[in-house]
């Protein structure tokens, strides 16, 4: 195929060039109905391209094949088989990948350090989790993806499970043994499936992580909007091999889809792949210096520490990318939610992740010189506040074994199950019938159908007070938690 195409840009283009007119949706006419005041913000070129994607970029049939073009030069540019775009995110890619795999078959093994995505597909399809324990390192209060010993372990344990879903790379830009675990599923004739939502920018230099798809994964799903130049929601799910269906996971997509796609999110991705072919060497390349750099002025600025060494090992993380720059802030006494909160009111910036003592700067193709000199900056001035910021509250961290709690009921069950909201002080020892997530990174401390513990609870209710940010419980000041009535399982 002819890689300097991109369908869905010229599609959009013709579009325009041959002045359409839908008597369709949507209803604000290119632009024309929407408040001047909101098209000055927004901007009236967002408004003129969003159009349908059937009966409008394309015809009522989709004769042009537009879609389906862009998805297979998606596909042959990073050496999938197929791929499918998504305007619904990563989050509804992985749901399809999950159903497609497992729903009805049983049991998943899933790395626990999952997204909270995945487990909304543990709940949608009523599936057994599995949990594959990640690597907890007690000193840094983080986890490293799961070993393929830790994988194997778990085969041996539940031989009769559908597949396999593990994250790499993490939030903390820490990657897994990919090829080694692919193997061993492979050996039992089983399907890897890798969330990458953080990769989209992976196959497209040599220097950066193994991609999925290289290393022997079946289905990837990777986040255009994150390390790609795609708007939010896009996403791209691969596949390759045969241990998945096609069509069963095209339609298990189709479940959750939107029947009204973006074509806005459609062609940004279709632009993206072209540039990455044509010149994504060069400009991975040149983010990478650039992070290299930045690493090492950032370790310099005193009272910070870039993580990378202490990342990698035999007993933590396979591989690292490196334009995830993550920062220890311990040595300021200051926490990373205190920094992130600092630097986005007083340097308007954000940051890509925050916890109880770190920050993380994620760089993009499209930073340089000047984005790199004002996060530099703006944390030199944070260095020079940070003696005026009260201490942080502490946070109550669990061991890495108070951490994995016991699943005692399907997590679907636990969530339409007969439930209560109680109090939290109350609540150690039931069976969880919400999750609940710390965000960012997005990874559940608590997933329905779990017995919760005192040390969990301890560990978000100090966490809150400290800044975390928890979205998903039904009650946010998680004064109660929602919780499986004594006695009723589902």
């Amino acid at each position: 195929m002819d890689q300097n195409e991109a369908p869905l840009v010229t599609a959009l283009e013709e579009y325009h060039r041959l002045g359409r007119y839908g008597f369709n949706p949507p209803g604000h006419r290119q632009g024309a109905g929407a408040d001047p005041r909101v098209r000055a913000v927004i901007g009236s070129s967002t408004f003129r391209s969003d159009v349908l994607v059937s009966d409008g970029l394309d015809d009522r049939s989709s004769s042009g094949g537009y879609l389906k073009k862009a998805e297979q030069l998606m596909a042959e540019a990073v050496g999938a088989d197929q791929a499918f775009f998504s305007t619904c995110g990563s989050s509804l890619s992985v749901k399809a990948a999950v159903l497609a795999v497992a729903a009805g078959k049983g049991d998943l093994l899933v790395s626990r350090d999952a997204h909270k995505s995945i487990v909304a597909g543990l709940v949608f399809s009523g599936i057994q989790p599995r949990w594959i324990q990640p690597r907890w390192d007690p000193e840094l209060h983080l986890a490293h993806p799961p070993s393929p010993g830790g994988v194997d372990e778990m085969w041996r344990r539940y031989p009769d499970a559908a597949g396999c879903l593990i994250v790499s790379p993490t939030p903390y830009g820490t990657c897994a043994d990919i090829a080694a675990i692919a193997e061993i599923c492979h050996g039992r004739g089983k399907p890897l499936i890798v969330d990458e939502a953080w990769g989209a920018h992976l196959p497209f230099h040599s220097d950066l992580p193994t991609w999925a798809m290289d290393a022997g994964a079946d289905v990837c799903v990777v986040s255009v909007h994150k390390m790609g130049a795609g708007f939010e929601q896009g996403s791209v799910y691969h596949l390759q091999g045969d241990l998945v269906d096609k069509a069963h996971l095209s339609a298990c997509a189709d479940l959750l889809m939107t029947t009204s796609p973006n074509a806005i999110l459609y062609s940004a991705m279709d632009g993206w792949r072209r540039q990455m072919v044509q010149q994504g060497k060069e400009l991975l390349g040149n983010a990478l210096a650039l992070a290299a750099r930045l690493r090492s002025e950032i370790e310099e600025i005193p009272g910070i520490h870039v993580l990378e060494d202490e990342l990698l090992s035999a007993e933590a993380s396979h591989d690292l990318d490196r334009m995830q720059i993550l920062m220890d802030l311990s040595g300021l006494g200051v926490s990373g939610y205190q920094a992130a909160d600092w630097l986005r009111k007083n340097r308007r910036i954000d940051m890509g992740l925050s916890d109880h003592r770190r920050i993380m700067a994620t760089l993009s193709m499209a930073d340089d010189d000047l984005t790199a000199a004002r996060l530099v900056n703006a944390l030199r001035d944070f260095v020079e506040a940070a003696p005026t910021l009260s201490p942080p509250a502490q946070v109550d961290l669990p061991a890495p074994g108070e951490l994995e709690l016991e699943t005692v009921v399907l997590p679907r069950d636990a969530f339409f199950g007969h439930t209560e909201s109680i109090p939290v002080a109350q609540a150690a020892g039931r069976i969880a019938a919400e999750q609940i997530t710390p965000y960012p990174p997005g990874i559940p401390a608590i997933v329905p159908g779990e017995r919760i513990n005192a040390a969990v609870l301890d560990y978000l209710t100090s966490g809150m007070k400290a800044g975390m940010v928890l979205p998903d419980p039904a009650d946010p000041s998680l004064a109660t938690i929602r919780v499986l009535k004594e006695g009723r399982s589902g």
